[in-house]
């Protein structure tokens, strides 16, 4: 068990092998989730000038040092309308919030300050200079580079790219990343199910967990346990940026993934790693093309497309393909202790509701955690990891999770 690759070291395996895709521009409205691979540099000032943040009268301090005094109304400015003229001693301009601030004015006096007739006010109160001023520039200038790439663009950075008055973004481009399920007795949803076949879970959770780390997937089907059918297969596939299987990669009479490769030129990175569930895991290339294979059970193959396919897929698009975070939980039960394999165990993770703060969430595992209860894993919200050979934990005691999201 101690010759099994660590999890660390097979993402580092993994991740410094691929290098990242293509880059492509694309429109503002189609840029959410894509990787950023340029700087987005602000084609204008935000704000474009000196604007007010309040309702009231654009005043010269010096006019108001001692209050109550009355200035001259000589004009309005909204936003949209600016008042182009300058303040001259004793006048005041009528303002509103996101208008431009006329030259010559350093102060807002704000409208609850004041009381007006037809053409003068009385101020009451004297602003500090620059009060309720928002300076050009403020936010970002012209020319910025604002959001630096790479990054992963979310629906704020969408608002503010379009304020920065940029139409379009230079992104990664989705990465083609095909999924090909092996075993005989494999079907597709809705295919007729024959005695001793099961339906397919991993091509559709698989093609979907791609979709959602910004990938492009291609589902490629179900291949037989037939060695050249498998070969054919990933011939075919050598225009994508990574494939991966399913099935095939443990040691039993059939499982023929490995084998067929290795008969055909494949370069292994490495096979089995010290985790559960997936401990049958294989990474490399052939012909050049990036291999994943992972076991056929559709738990050990989610949780490995959560510790290796996502990282995987940042690598692709530009960004550092670090491993999932973590986070401290409060153990919901009592764990036994842990062999020599990094643990993840599917578990409820629930924050106290009574109003009052309590701390960390309460982790709290499934009993059953059998790698086969697709259920379990899809009512789960973390999977709580166990370093190898860790002690027996306590219920209240703190361990590590991964959130599932």
């Amino acid at each position: 068990m101690s010759t099994l690759l660590p999890v660390t070291e097979a993402l580092r395996l993994i991740v410094e092998d691929l290098e990242p895709v293509a880059a492509e521009t694309v429109v503002l409205v189609e840029a959410l989730g894509r990787t950023l691979r340029a700087d987005a540099l602000a084609q204008v000032s935000h704000p474009p000038a000196d604007v007010s943040a309040m309702d009231g009268y654009a005043v010269r301090c010096d006019d108001i040092s001692k209050v109550p005094c009355k200035l001259r109304v000589i004009g309005e400015s909204a936003a949209g309308h600016p008042w182009r003229e300058s303040l001259s001693a004793g006048d005041t301009v009528r303002i509103f919030t996101g208008a431009y601030v006329p030259e010559g004015a350093d102060g807002i006096v704000i409208q609850e300050d004041t009381a007006a007739d037809e053409a003068r006010v009385s101020i009451n109160q004297a602003p500090q200079r620059g009060r309720h001023i928002r300076r050009c520039g403020q936010d970002f200038r012209k020319g910025e580079a604002v959001l630096a790439a790479p990054r992963r663009l979310t629906a704020r950075d969408i608002g503010l790219l379009a304020a920065m008055n940029l139409p379009s973004v230079t992104v990664a481009c989705r990465p083609r990343v095909g999924v090909l399920s092996t075993g005989d007795e494999i079907v597709m949803p809705g295919d007729p199910v024959a005695d001793g076949q099961i339906v397919s879970a991993n091509g559709p959770g698989l093609c979907a967990f791609i979709s959602a780390h910004g990938g492009e997937p291609l589902h490629l089907g179900v291949v037989t346990d037939d060695p050249k059918a498998l070969l054919r297969l990933v011939e075919q596939s050598r225009f994508l940026d990574l494939l991966v299987t399913t099935g095939g990669v443990s040691v039993g009479d059939h499982d023929i993934v490995k084998e067929a490769l290795s008969g055909a030129d494949f370069k292994a990175a490495f096979h089995k790693i010290a985790m559960r569930p997936g401990k049958p895991l294989l990474f490399g290339r052939l012909h050049g093309l990036p291999i994943l294979g992972m076991p056929g059970n559709p738990v050990s193959a989610m949780v490995c497309a959560i510790l290796f396919l996502g990282p995987a897929l940042a690598r692709l698009q530009g960004l550092a393909g670090d491993a999932p975070a973590q986070a401290a939980a409060c153990l919901g039960s009592d764990l036994k202790a842990n062999d020599a394999r990094t643990d993840h165990i599917r578990a409820t993770l629930r924050h106290h509701h009574d109003g009052k703060p309590r701390g960390l969430p309460v982790a709290t595992p499934f009993q059953a955690q059998d790698s086969a209860m697709i259920a379990t894993l899809a009512r789960a919200d973390a999977l709580i990891v166990r370093e190898p050979h860790a002690s027996a934990a306590k219920a209240g005691e703190i361990v590590s999770v991964i959130a599932l999201n």
